[in-house]
C-alpha cells in the first residue's frame, strides 16, 4: 500500500473530531483520491462527527457544481453507505454527473429498501438521468429494462410516499411507455399542487405534443410554481405552438416565471422567437434582459451544432 499523502492524510485528520471550519482549498484537494487514500479515508471516516460528515458531504457537491474540474465521484459512491441519511442522500445528489451503469444497482435498491423517505426519493431522482439514457437508446438493454421496471414498479404502487411517487414519475417521464403517460395523467388530476406540478414537469420530459393543450392551460393558473412548471414544459417539448403563449408570460408578476418563459422560448428558437428575444434585450428589466442573453446564446449554440 502506497503511503498516504501528507496534505491529504492532514485534511482527514482534521476532520475526526474536529470542531475547524471547512476550507475549500483544502476539500478541494480531496478531488480525483487514489485507491489507497480513499482506503485511509473510509478507515477513518466513522471516527467523523455526524454533522461534520453532513457539512463535508454538503461541501464537496456544491464544489463539484461549482468546478467541473474537481471529481470527488469516488467519495460519494462510498458515503452511499453511510449510516446517515442525509450524508446518504446528498452523496446521491453528488453523483448527479456520473453515468456509470454500475450505479444503477445501488439507486434502485436505496429506492426500494432504504429506511428514509428522502434517500429513496434521492435515488428516484438520480434514476432520472439512466432513463434519458435508455429512451435514446445509448443504455445497454438489459440496464434498461432495470431502471424501467423499477420506475414502473414505484408509480403501480399508489400507496408510496408522496415525495418517492412524485420524484419517480419525474425520473420516468422520458420514456414513451404507456404505463408512464397514464401515471402522469393520473397525478395531473389530483388536487396536490406538488403532484400536479410533477405532472406538468414530467409532460415536458415525456417530450409528447399532445400533452402541450394541458400547458398552455396552466400557464394562466393561479399559483407561480405551476405556471413556472408549465412554462419549463412547453421549452421542453419544442413545438413553435407555445411562442406566443410564452411571450405573454414574460410580463407574469413573478420574476422565476418570466425567466422560465424566456428560457423556454430559447430552447423552442425560430424567426418569432428570436425577434422576441432580441426585443427583450432591450428592457430596461435587468431580469428580462439577461435572461434574454441566456436564451439567445442557446439558440446560437444549437445553430453552431447544426452547422
Amino acid at each position: 500500500m502506497e503511503p498516504v499523502p501528507g496534505t491529504l492524510k492532514s485534511i482527514i485528520d482534521d476532520m475526526i473530531g474536529s470542531e475547524k471550519p471547512l476550507v475549500n482549498i483544502k476539500l478541494a484537494d480531496l478531488s480525483n483520491v487514489t485507491s489507497d487514500e480513499l482506503a485511509y479515508l473510509t478507515r477513518n471516516w466513522p471516527g467523523v462527527q455526524v454533522e461534520q460528515r453532513r457539512k463535508i458531504v454538503s461541501r464537496l457537491v456544491e464544489l463539484a457544481e461549482e468546478n467541473f474540474e474537481l471529481n470527488f465521484d469516488s467519495i460519494f459512491k462510498f458515503a452511499l453507505r453511510d449510516s446517515d441519511a442525509e450524508v446518504r442522500a446528498k452523496a446521491i445528489e453528488g453523483l448527479w454527473e456520473c453515468e456509470e451503469p454500475l450505479l444503477i444497482t445501488y439507486f434502485i435498491r436505496m429506492l426500494n429498501e432504504d429506511s428514509s423517505e428522502a434517500v429513496q426519493a434521492a435515488a428516484a431522482k438520480a434514476l432520472r438521468k439512466y432513463a434519458m439514457l435508455a429512451e435514446i437508446k445509448k443504455l445497454g438493454p438489459s440496464s434498461s429494462q432495470r431502471v424501467s421496471q423499477a420506475l414502473i414498479a414505484i408509480l403501480a404502487d399508489r400507496k408510496k410516499p408522496l415525495e418517492v411517487w412524485r420524484r419517480a414519475l419525474e425520473a420516468a417521464a422520458p420514456l414513451s411507455l404507456a404505463e408512464i403517460k397514464e401515471a402522469i395523467n393520473y397525478a395531473y388530476r389530483q388536487t396536490d399542487t406538488k403532484l400536479k406540478n410533477s405532472a406538468l414537469y414530467a409532460m415536458g420530459r415525456n417530450c409528447d405534443s399532445a400533452w402541450l393543450p394541458i400547458l398552455i392551460k396552466e400557464l394562466s393558473n393561479p399559483n407561480p410554481e405551476t405556471r413556472y412548471e408549465a412554462a419549463g414544459a412547453c421549452g421542453e417539448i419544442c413545438d413553435e405552438e407555445a411562442v406566443p403563449h410564452l411571450m405573454r408570460m414574460v410580463q407574469d408578476k413573478d420574476a422565476e416565471v418570466q425567466q422560465a418563459a424566456i428560457l423556454a422560448l430559447g430552447k423552442i428558437g425560430g424567426a418569432k422567437a428570436e425577434a422576441f428575444l432580441q426585443k427583450c434585450l432591450k428592457s430596461s428589466d435587468e431580469v428580462i434582459s439577461d435572461t434574454a442573453k441566456q436564451a439567445i446564446k442557446q439558440i446560437e449554440a444549437e445553430s453552431d451544432e447544426l452547422f
